[in-house]
């Protein structure tokens, strides 16, 4: 392993679970020092330990919701490694239960304020961090989906920020240039995560029915951001998609 990549920091937010878990810890297996961001404590902690990576991982909860939140995370970042490499800026939520005219203003704004706004004071940090380093620059990447390109039924909040951080990557990336940050997007399709398990027990359908689909592991996507993470900053993967192959989503299922 080179002197280069145990240098190598990246912060990974919504890193207690799922695909956030999975992408420190294929981070943390490649010789990055990982900080670990998300609200709990406890499933950060469990993580580092998992990664048997010793002082290269280091659990900060933080609530990317709180933009103060936000900036203690890459404070407390700096402040242990440095600088910081990359951000895989994941951390998000699930559509809220039942149809949307249920909702309350509450639920609306408890996914816009994660999945939306929680992303933006996340690239806003990793801007103002990444401008100021020596050597200056890095990479940013997004978590997408892949509902911003079809999305299933009742699922309106969720969809409706996934497509916004479609325009925090194209917009960011070109803000990003002249400060040697490079920011992609990766759009996931059915990894097996906890959000994901009810795929395996049969969703809804645009036709109505329910289905069974299928899924993948969701350590294809730790290593899929592993790729991103890894290339020369002179090159860059503006989106990526990787997804179950016989889900239904391109064609007609």
């Amino acid at each position: 392993m080179s002197a280069e990549k145990k240098s190598r920091i990246a912060i990974v937010t919504g890193a207690g679970s799922g695909i956030g878990r999975s992408a420190a810890l294929a981070l943390l297996g490649d010789g990055w020092s990982v900080v670990l961001a998300g609200r709990r404590l406890e499933p950060l902690d469990q993580v580092a330990g998992e990664s048997g990576a010793g002082a290269r991982a280091f659990a900060v909860p933080t609530d990317v919701a709180d933009p103060e939140s936000v900036q203690a995370l890459f404070a407390a970042a700096v402040e242990r490694f440095g600088r910081v490499d990359l951000l895989f800026n994941n951390a998000g939520v699930g559509n809220p239960p039942g149809p949307f005219e249920a909702w309350t203003p509450e639920q609306w704004r408890g996914v816009v304020d994660i999945n939306l706004n929680g992303m933006f004071y996340c690239i806003q940090q990793a801007f103002r961090t990444m401008q100021a380093q020596t050597p200056r620059g890095g990479r940013i990447i997004n978590n997408g989906s892949i509902s911003a390109t079809a999305p299933r039924p009742n699922s309106i909040a969720y969809t409706a920020t996934k497509h916004a951080v479609e325009g925090l990557t194209k917009t960011a990336s070109l803000d990003g240039r002249k400060h040697d940050i490079a920011v992609g997007q990766i759009d996931v399709g059915n990894a097996m995560t906890d959000l994901a398990a009810r795929m395996a027990k049969g969703v809804p359908q645009a036709n109505g029915e329910i289905a069974i689909e299928p899924v993948m592991d969701v350590s294809i996507v730790g290593q899929s951001v592993l790729y991103m993470a890894n290339l020369p900053l002179e090159a860059n993967v503006l989106f990526h998609t990787v997804m179950a192959t016989k889900m239904p989503f391109v064609g007609r299922g």
